[in-house]
């Protein structure tokens, strides 16, 4: 399989294994997808790592099986594309993306779908799209604007070039940038951490958030206060209310 997931202590990692540099065929996104969309409904999977391999993230499309799409083809295929990462993106748990090596095209583009990402110091992350008579067609124009703002997206589109981990740092397209062969294990522990959170409470913000962020603060105030009234009815905010008053913060366990 080109991708997979493996669970273990409430973290769910979705690793890519097509070698040498992981390009994201159409089998390879449909089983993306496929896996994503099992995480995202598994009650044993509380939070996710997107994950590469120890050499390379994802390198980008399938070029050679592109090269003989002809405009129909795309047309019929393009929203297959998007939906792959889409259902990444709307896994309603932390998700954390661990770079090593290159994420260029697709590859960068699955990493803006998550929540988080943590890069190697010898990662090189970019969308190259442009350098092929095209622009990302996986939602790089519109995640990675949102995430750098709109002025730094369009250097990287536009010019197709590869930016390396620490100017990623510096732009807020990764978030930590780790030695090499500290990745996986990083990202593993942000996820574990998260993963004995309050599980409603944690869906609750990651929704609030994506969500607000598409709409004017008014809509985005009344889709918070909607989920924070709501968790007053789970056993979780019982639980962590009462561990508060009774232990002091921060001790609450939630499994």
């Amino acid at each position: 399989m080109t991708v997979s997931l493996e669970v273990a202590e409430g973290v769910g990692t979705l690793r890519l294994d097509r070698p040498p540099m992981n390009a994201l065929d159409i089998a390879t996104q449909d089983r993306l997808k496929e896996l994503a969309e099992e995480a995202a409904r598994r009650a044993d999977v509380r939070a996710v790592v997107v994950y590469g391999g120890e050499k390379v993230f994802a390198a980008g499309a399938d070029i050679k099986e592109m090269q003989v799409m002809d405009h129909t083809a795309m047309v019929l295929r393009a929203r297959a594309l998007q939906d792959s990462f889409t259902a990444v993106a709307r896994i309603p748990k932390p998700v954390v993306a661990a770079v090593t090596g290159y994420a260029l095209g697709g590859g960068c583009e699955l990493a803006l779908c998550a929540d988080y990402r943590i890069a190697a110091e010898n990662a090189k992350l970019g969308q190259p799209e442009i350098l092929l008579g095209l622009i990302p067609g996986a939602g790089g124009t519109q995640r990675l604007a949102r995430l750098v703002g709109p002025s730094k997206a369009k250097d990287l589109i536009f010019t197709g070039r590869m930016v390396k981990a620490d100017e990623a740092e510096r732009i807020g397209l990764v978030d930590r940038v780790v030695p090499a062969d500290e990745v996986y294990a990083q990202a593993h522990a942000w996820a574990a951490k998260l993963a004995q959170g309050p599980a409603l409470a944690l869906r609750a913000a990651k929704e609030a958030v994506d969500t607000g962020l598409e709409t004017d603060i008014d809509t985005g105030l009344a889709i918070e206060r909607n989920w924070f009234a709501g968790l007053f009815a789970t056993e979780d905010r019982e639980r962590g209310m009462r561990s508060f008053v009774e232990e002091g913060p921060g001790k609450a366990k939630f499994l």
